[in-house]
């Protein structure tokens, strides 16, 4: 197959930015990627275009060709997109993103959005930002632009994509019972700019008009708090289990031993008696959106 007039698909090479690599130890990533890769070195071949004309008319490096076809390389969307262009494979290649897409999120992430998926109830507190789970992409993007050393755009991007993936929890039928417990501070700070913490707040008074998600607010002026020991996250499961983290307890490593759930959510349980009740949480919210 002639490369002549196919033209180039991107302008640039791309380089060997962070946030692309394959984890040596996700087993799960290793074998997409080295699925993904080997499907496009066989179409390649099957029109009978070497690595480096399709680099060219790609308009990527061969090196990066090379790494992605062995398995060594995430191909971006992009990547895949050109591809089924320029090798005729009719949307073929082209539908390997959806795979492509879940190897990206690290393999911590996606083992919480596994259990998280799997929950029917969660307990969620963060003292220093607002959760995840809460968070808009605008707000999220400025927290994570904030961390030093810095992350790369790649990563900045790879983070952002798996945190709005989680969302879909609240989307689930029969939805879950979610309970969030936010410090007021976070709701003040204008971390990223006003326009995103004004944006959050929006957010916020949105979700917490979901049946099933109970919201409040621990005020700044409380003279008691069973949360200084750090955040807590409890999940529940339809078959009475249940898998819970803090760093105060087992230094932030899933526990599932009954005791130490129980410590869990006797604390939760405390904190949540000591902060104000949703309606009045949603009151204090609406009016931080008023002053943003």
């Amino acid at each position: 197959m002639s490369v002549e007039g196919l033209g180039t698909a991107a302008t640039e090479t791309e380089t060997d930015e962070p946030g692309w690599e394959v984890d040596p130890d996700d087993d799960w990533a290793l074998a997409v990627v080295a699925t993904v890769g080997r499907q496009l070195r066989l179409r390649r071949e099957a029109v009978g275009m070497r690595a480096a004309d399709f680099a060219v008319a790609a308009g990527y490096g061969e090196d990066l060709v090379y790494k992605v076809e062995s398995g060594k390389r995430i191909p971006r969307p992009e990547y895949l997109d050109t591809a089924d262009a320029l090798l005729d494979a009719g949307g073929l290649i082209s539908a390997m993103k959806e795979d492509v897409k879940r190897v990206r999120y690290p393999k911590k992430v996606r083992d919480l959005a596994k259990m998280e998926a799997r929950a029917v109830e969660l307990q969620l507190y963060d003292p220093l930002n607002i959760h995840g789970l809460l968070q808009t992409p605008e707000y999220a993007r400025g927290l994570l632009l904030m961390r030093r050393p810095a992350y790369s755009a790649e990563e900045v991007d790879q983070f952002i994509a798996a945190r709005v993936a989680r969302k879909v929890i609240f989307e689930r039928d029969p939805a879950p019972e979610l309970s969030f417990v936010l410090e007021e501070w976070t709701l003040r700070r204008p971390l990223g700019g006003r326009a995103n913490l004004r944006g959050q707040l929006q957010h916020l008074l949105e979700v917490a008009r979901l049946r099933n998600v109970e919201l409040q607010v621990m005020p700044m002026d409380r003279e008691e708090h069973a949360g200084i020991a750090g955040g807590i996250e409890v999940l529940k499961f339809e078959d009475g289990t249940a898998v819970g983290r803090s760093p105060a307890v087992t230094n932030g490593r899933p526990v599932t031993e009954p005791r130490q759930l129980r410590i869990l959510e006797l604390r939760y349980g405390i904190i949540r008696a000591q902060s104000l009740t949703p309606r009045e949480s949603a009151a204090l919210i609406d009016q931080l959106l008023g002053e943003t």
